[in-house]
């Protein structure tokens, strides 16, 4: 009889679906126009910048006003598309492509629920979520929990995508930071209007692979209690690129000859200069969340993009937080695991308390 290892199932469709994508000639490598030159340098600079002094507050969002638009409405919901300006200030505007000067939103709500009585979650995008409709199809049950969704189209994805740039294939590192550093402040923006303006009781951030880091930033470095739920997410950018299955969709020559036009550099050095770069976004550096038991973060036991190490070093640098696993890969978990995930958010919320209405 032959017995199969599921686990290593899941495990392998990563590697099989990685191939696909990322070792064939579809689309280019990510990275390959190179680092950025001195913006690199610049941004490495300012987002050393984001980390407060230990001890001291938070920097406090910036205000944005969006322009609202229905979708499309029933008896119970709606759903509204907006669009605003970035809030970043003009240095980060000054590095940014053209097209990612205008943030675009959907927001789906029930309908007959005062704000106050309702919570909103952020969702943010994983690497290759270009429109709205896959994290709109997560947050569409919770409705019924009372959970409204708010969807952020990412810098560089969708709408917001550079010409030059073929799918979520970034052109040079900088760009990657460019767009950790955008969508933190986008979604601490979209937090800071949903409380002030819109009212609500409760709020999250969440996000899946890429987004997920990017979520437990926003909730590390937002100055209220939110609950922060990455799922399938690993403690920095380094894992991804340089030790995951990303690390074969890198274009590591041209990083190489970018550094060193003699080419007499080692892809080892240049491996070595990736992972000090992409060293400021490790979440274990960032401060603990103002409420960490309100933190869940969601892994797959057999994840060939993200070691289950890297989600260990998550809890462990933010004690309090909970580890959740589903059996599955990568791939396999972001398919079959949606379930799991919206329970995440509906116990996170719970830890939290309700906003006093100021009516």
């Amino acid at each position: 009889m032959v017995t199969v290892n599921l686990g290593m199932l899941h495990y392998v469709l990563d590697h099989v679906y990685g191939a696909f994508v990322h070792r064939t000639k579809i689309s280019p490598p990510f990275f390959s126009r190179g680092w950025g030159g001195t913006k690199l340098d610049l941004l490495e600079r300012l987002i050393k910048q984001l980390f407060p002094q230990v001890g001291g507050p938070n920097w406090p969002p910036n205000l944005i006003d969006p322009i609202w638009r229905t979708n499309w409405e029933s008896k119970t919901a709606w759903l509204r598309v907006g669009a605003f300006k970035t809030p970043c200030d003009e240095q980060i505007l000054s590095f940014l492509p053209p097209e990612c000067h205008t943030a675009r939103v959907a927001f789906l709500t029930p309908k007959s629920v005062p704000p106050h009585k309702l919570a909103c979650v952020v969702h943010l995008a994983g690497t290759g979520d270009h429109t709205f409709e896959r994290r709109l199809r997560l947050g569409g049950p919770l409705l019924k929990e009372n959970i409204a969704t708010m969807v952020l189209e990412s810098p560089f994805y969708g709408r917001r995508r550079p010409v030059l740039q073929r799918g979520a294939k970034l052109l040079c590192v900088s760009d990657l930071l460019l767009l950790g550093r955008t969508t933190i402040e986008e979604a601490r923006s979209l937090l800071h209007w949903l409380d002030t303006e819109a009212g609500f009781g409760k709020l999250g951030v969440c996000g899946l692979s890429m987004g997920g880091v990017h979520a437990a930033m926003v909730g590390s470095l937002y100055p209220a209690s939110v609950a922060t739920l990455p799922f399938l997410s690993p403690h920095s950018a380094v894992v991804a690129f340089c030790e995951g299955i990303l690390k074969h969709a890198t274009a590591w020559e041209a990083l190489r000859n970018d550094l060193d036009k003699e080419a007499s550099m080692t892809l080892e050095e240049v491996h070595n200069r990736m992972r000090n770069v992409l060293s400021l976004t490790d979440v274990t550096r960032f401060p603990i969340p103002k409420n960490p038991q309100a933190v869940i973060f969601v892994a797959a036991t057999d994840d060939g993009y993200i070691p289950n190490h890297s989600v260990l070093e998550l809890q462990k640098a933010w004690p309090g937080s909970e580890v959740r696993w589903v059996t599955g890969g990568h791939v396999s978990s972001f398919l079959l695991h949606n379930g799991e995930f919206r329970k995440a958010i509906v116990d996170g919320l719970n830890r939290l308390t309700w906003k006093e209405s100021s009516s």
